[in-house]
């Protein structure tokens, strides 16, 4: 989604988002969640621990689902009236105008993902979720592994199961900006580098994936 979908990342916005609607005395902790970003470029912990201390600082330990939807609605509104690609706009309609089953793949959390994909009218989710607390609340903890890389390949498989999909019996078209999808562009059937990123455009150029640029 983040790059793909749309034209920035869609985290750290999400989060500044939530504080500002919910508590913007959190926005001071701004610096702490500066630290913890150059805590993890000199690799102290990992992404998924980075996304968890950040979400922990800006959004809460915890919250419920009920306090979460008019925050999520808001920020997927704004994402689609100032953040969205146009050609992967347009892509999405013709995916879904040739019949294809449409499913959104993201490291980015469940929590807000899913308001953004309804009004994209994506099908299904594959997505980075939370630990969910006592009266399900919401908590700042990811429940399984960080949708990204190697991982996201895994969860994808495992949402094929859980579906029961027959992978030898459907067609896969994978699109992404990123080079940390390579497992997943080479898994699938047909991968696009979409409006890729340096690296991407490097390895498309290699493997012989088709960019294509989304920003108009």
């Amino acid at each position: 989604m983040d790059r793909t979908i749309t034209r920035t990342g869609t985290y750290t916005p999400f989060l500044i988002h939530a504080a500002l609607a919910r508590a913007p005395w959190r926005l001071l902790l701004l610096p702490v969640a500066l630290l913890a970003m150059l805590g993890y470029a000199l690799k102290l912990f990992t992404r998924a621990r980075l996304k968890e201390i950040n979400q922990h600082l800006l959004l809460g330990s915890e919250i419920s689902r009920a306090d979460l939807e008019p925050v999520t609605a808001s920020f997927a509104d704004r994402v689609m009236r100032l953040n969205t690609l146009p050609g992967a706009l347009r892509q999405i309609e013709e995916d879904r105008a040739a019949g294809r089953r449409l499913v959104l793949a993201t490291a980015s959390y469940r929590l807000y993902v899913e308001a953004i994909a309804a009004r994209l009218r994506f099908d299904d989710v594959i997505a980075t979720n939370s630990i969910l607390g006592l009266d399900a609340r919401v908590t700042a903890k990811i429940d399984g592994e960080n949708c990204y890389g190697p991982a996201k390949l895994r969860m994808i498989e495992a949402w094929f199961q859980q579906q029961g999909i027959d992978r030898s019996k459907v067609h896969v078209r994978f699109y992404s900006d990123h080079a940390s999808d390579a497992p997943v562009m080479e898994w699938a059937d047909e991968a696009f580098a979409t409006t890729p990123s340096p690296k991407m455009r490097a390895l498309a150029m290699k493997r012989g994936w088709p960019v294509v640029d989304w920003t108009a």
